[in-house]
């Protein structure tokens, strides 16, 4: 990707410099300021005030030592990370990644692009990420519980209800959040809202575990009804088999869709016929098993080790729903060739850039994860709202508001599109339309950080 603006392209070249070695951070950054040489060209006021100097480089980066102890008495140390990226328009907002993947360059990545995200959602929340190298994969609950309680101990003085709120993310789901949320509130004497993705029984909100996947094909729904076409009849490939993947694959049904092949970080799965959502649910989410184990259950599906090999399944619509660049330009060329109609990032960054090219010069209908997976922090945000106020939403309240909250990022990043140039390109949309926000909200305050 080329930066047209000399101003931005020479921004690209300070962060390069900074940030050495830093792949998804980079990539991220390149991804959005190419967006944005429209905006630079028609506002010298950005450019004058900083702004875009200024957006490429967090707040504040925190790294900490985790020591804990396993089962047998053997003490561990892992890396801990919190990047609070951006503050203008609320407190940090953003999940906890416990994953061996996790870096400065990926936390970084995943707290710039949720300062858009955040944005585009309408409320009041900065962007800001976390985690550590931590594999929760055949850990006890105890040993989970210890590794939690002293993640917590360190990341305890540095958030707060109205500082920064995180939330769960890959390998951090209710379990990890109780235990965060048990350790900050011993530690502070304090019970508030600090944490979202809570238990239901203390403060947690209805429908926030189907947010993300739901709000991908709230999205998704969106995006084909500006070409008169919706799920129904439609077959679909989802990436992935956590929470937003078995979420996204729950939705397609009810929208009319058919799931032929899911997906996890060994292989995929074949049917047909189409997944069976149910029992795939029950093999993940109760049982913790591996995709390799549903055609022991169900007698026409397939399994095929390989799970980048998902993207070879004919379908109508992908929904990237596994993690950071799982989709390359030849996998995009692949589903391009064999007759997709629209491609929706349930995960973050899951297309390469290529294969982004590819998809929009194909005038494929493609919704970056920015977008189309923002339902996760918009009901996180809704969580924050019922915290405050004190009050619990019905699930249907809660999807109500949304898939209100989709069809206006919807909507933003379309009228971005359109008013900058770019006419159906939903990733410079949605980049110009969350960035204005952010940047509006840094100038009325001046050069304060």
């Amino acid at each position: 990707m080329v930066i047209q603006n000399k101003h931005l392209a020479q921004v690209y070249a300070d962060v390069e410099k900074r940030n050495p070695g830093e792949k998804e951070y980079l990539q991220a950054v390149l991804e959005v300021l190419g967006s944005l040489s429209v905006v630079a060209d028609k506002r010298p006021d950005l450019v004058d005030a900083g702004i875009f100097d200024r957006i490429v480089e967090p707040e504040r980066l925190i790294r900490f030592r985790i020591s804990w102890v396993d089962d047998k008495g053997k003490v561990h140390v892992n890396i801990g990370y919190r990047v609070q990226y951006n503050s203008a328009i609320g407190p940090y907002k953003g999940g906890i990644r416990f994953h061996p993947s996790v870096s400065a360059s990926v936390i970084k990545f995943l707290g710039f692009e949720q300062t858009f995200k955040n944005s585009l959602t309408g409320l009041p929340m900065g962007g800001g990420k976390g985690g550590s190298d931590f594999d929760p994969k055949g850990k006890s609950d105890n040993e989970i519980m210890r590794f939690c309680q002293s993640f917590m101990t360190e990341l305890a003085k540095h958030i707060g209800p109205d500082t920064d709120v995180p939330a769960g993310d890959i390998g951090v789901g209710a379990r990890e959040i109780g235990y965060m949320f048990g350790q900050y509130k011993r530690l502070r004497n304090e019970f508030t809202g600090v944490l979202t993705g809570k238990g239901l029984t203390y403060g947690g909100s209805l429908a926030r575990t189907q947010a993300t996947g739901y709000g991908a094909c709230y999205f998704t729904n969106e995006m084909l009804a500006s070409k008169g076409e919706s799920f129904k009849d439609k077959v679909v490939v989802i990436s992935g088999s956590g929470n937003v993947a078995l979420y996204a694959c729950e939705k397609v049904y009810e929208l009319g869709g058919k799931v032929v092949a899911m997906s996890d970080s060994n292989g995929y799965v074949y049917d047909e016929n189409g997944i069976d959502f149910a029992l795939m649910k029950q093999l993940k989410e109760v049982e913790r098993g591996r995709v390799s184990e549903y055609p022991n259950r169900v007698p026409t599906a397939k399994y095929f080790e390989g799970c980048s090999n998902i993207w070879s399944v004919k379908c109508d619509i992908a929904l990237p729903c596994a993690t950071q660049n799982e989709l390359d330009g030849d996998a995009a060329r692949t589903l391009v060739k064999n007759g997709v109609i629209a491609v929706a990032e349930g995960a973050n960054m899951p297309s390469t850039l290529e294969a982004v090219e590819v998809f929009l010069e194909a005038g494929i209908l493609f919704g970056p994860a920015k977008a189309a997976n923002a339902g996760g922090v918009a009901t996180s945000g809704l969580e924050m709202t019922q915290n405050s106020m004190r009050l619990s939403w019905t699930f249907e309240e809660v999807d109500e508001k949304l898939k209100a909250i989709m069809k206006g990022i919807y909507k933003s990043a379309s009228k971005a599109a359109e008013e900058y140039g770019c006419k159906g390109n939903l990733v410079a949309g949605a980049n110009i339309a969350g960035f204005l926000k952010v940047a509006e909200a840094m100038k009325a305050q001046g050069v304060s950080y």
